[in-house]
């Protein structure tokens, strides 16, 4: 939902040219005719749909300067969105030839397309290919930023033309502006102060290039979530679980919360059950309702919070921690935190405890790596985490979360589990036709039996693939038409 504040641009840095346009905040994530990039003059003359040119030096002259075949005439700009203002003075500064898609409107020229193109000389300042579309995807899927109301530091644009990695770094924080978080912003001056120093070791610079492309690289995104459907949402449950109602009603409960705040809830998932009930399951279909990439923790294998923290960059060997790579990984800072087996982290067995790490992961406060050495924001973080057994987790990390019990699975349950869900998708994964593979009433019960005395569904997911290899060979080797299991059948097979 956009958010329109039309307000002057005068209170940048005071000069003695006037700024011909006024700045709108914007949360869209694309661009069109009615929602565009920028609006510029078309009061004197219409422009075409495609028009090239350059922007003038906004510093100078707030305007577009199209190239006609015989002269160049200039328009004013006359609104621009917040995120884009950083991008249009980076290509002011360095006169990148541009083409515009716009459309004409009564109140001017809507561009809701920038696009580089190599004619007059120009060079590409930055050595990524297609630089100047992937800002302009990245500054769309951003968040306006706040007013501006302080006095305007100059980015640092580089005196070095070169074609590295290091000035793509460069173009990104000047084109990014005050998208980016302030304390990263801040964060990201000083390292590339760093990185381009020659007072401080190669080793310090290489770590400060390799911590920037790390964080300049994350979709730093607000904290705000669009509605979610509950009827879509109810889908995906029904798609992934059988019955566990109360476990859906919970988590429905969530998504109405959601819809209504459009804000994560303040405490994560906890969901305690025997092993194979399918824990794991629900928070991947929670991931797929919220439309988040995930990540997962496995905290049996966690043995040092350095692994979780990162080390120094002391070291000569210095890298980010796993949650600092799970950020880096998905590539924005709104994801849902898998946490496995919560109740193994508090046996942590080298230099401190695991846990005391994820309590300032779950506060929501923000986390700071030592790699990176910047506080990175939570607020857009969903954690669900699973165990075995509740007792054995401690009472601040169970503070932080909502319990949900998960119970075993009947007998009936797991019947309808067998037949209706986990051998129909292992006949399908291996081209078997219901009618090529058939089970008897008996047979079911029979299967069921076999594990009675087992948690979760597991054991039948692996039954149900031992049946059908053993129906796919029969049919291939035997040359038979179908395979009917019994009672009988499915004993010895899977004794």
């Amino acid at each position: 939902m956009p958010v329109f504040d039309f307000s002057n641009s005068d209170n940048k840095k005071k000069s003695e040219f006037q700024c011909t346009y006024t700045v709108f905040r914007s949360n869209e994530n694309t661009a069109s005719p009615d929602r565009p990039i920028l609006l510029l003059d078309n009061h004197e003359r219409k422009w075409k749909h495609h028009s090239c040119g350059v922007f003038a030096n906004q510093n100078q002259q707030t305007a577009f300067e199209f190239k006609e075949e015989d002269k160049t005439v200039s328009a004013d700009i006359l609104q621009i969105d917040a995120r884009f203002v950083s991008l249009i003075h980076w290509l002011g500064d360095n006169h990148i030839n541009v083409r515009l898609s716009g459309k004409n409107r009564e109140d001017g020229y809507a561009v809701y397309k920038i696009r580089e193109i190599a004619f007059g000389g120009g060079t590409k300042l930055s050595a990524e290919d297609g630089f100047l579309q992937f800002m302009i995807e990245r500054l769309l899927a951003g968040s306006a930023p706040v007013e501006e109301n302080e006095d305007e530091d100059q980015e640092e644009t580089g005196d070095s033309m070169k074609l590295t990695s290091l000035q793509s770094i460069t173009d990104f924080m000047t084109c990014a502006g005050k998208t980016m978080p302030d304390n990263i912003r801040l964060w990201a001056r000083r390292n590339l102060a760093v990185a381009r120093s020659h007072e401080v070791s190669p080793e310090e610079r290489r770590h400060a290039q390799r911590a920037l492309s790390i964080m300049m690289n994350i979709q730093w995104k607000n904290n705000y979530f669009e509605a979610i459907d509950p009827q879509e949402a109810r889908r995906i449950l029904d798609e992934e679980l059988y019955g566990m109602e109360r476990v859906k009603q919970r988590i429905m409960e969530t998504i109405i919360q959601i819809n209504r705040t459009h804000t994560l809830p303040a405490y994560g998932i906890l969901l305690v059950g025997p092993a194979g009930t399918g824990k794991s399951q629900i928070a991947y279909a929670v991931a797929r309702i919220l439309k988040l990439p995930w990540t997962t923790l496995d905290m049996s294998s966690i043995n040092d919070p350095e692994q979780l923290t990162g080390s120094s960059r002391i070291y000569a060997n210095a890298k980010p921690g796993i949650i600092m790579e799970a950020f880096s990984m998905a590539g924005e800072s709104n994801l849902v935190f898998i946490i496995n087996e919560l109740d193994k982290a508090s046996s942590g067995k080298g230099n401190g405890n695991p846990a005391d790490v994820l309590l300032t992961l779950l506060d929501n406060l923000g986390f700071t790596d030592n790699y990176i050495e910047c506080m990175v924001p939570t607020v857009g973080v969903y954690p669900i985490a699973t165990a075995n057994d509740k007792e054995q987790i401690s009472a601040p990390l169970m503070s932080r979360f909502a319990v949900i019990d998960i119970p075993d699975y009947t007998a009936e349950e797991k019947k309808i589990i067998f037949s209706r869900y986990a051998l129909p998708k292992v006949l399908g994964r291996m081209g078997l036709q219901e009618d090529e593979c058939v089970v008897t009433e008996e047979a079911y019960d029979a299967v069921v039996e076999k594990y009675a005395d087992t948690t979760g569904i597991r054991d039948l997911e692996q039954a149900a693939e031992h049946m059908a290899a053993n129906a796919l060979y029969q049919i291939e080797v035997n040359h038979l038409s179908k395979v009917v299991f019994d009672a009988e059948m499915v004993r010895s097979l899977l004794e």
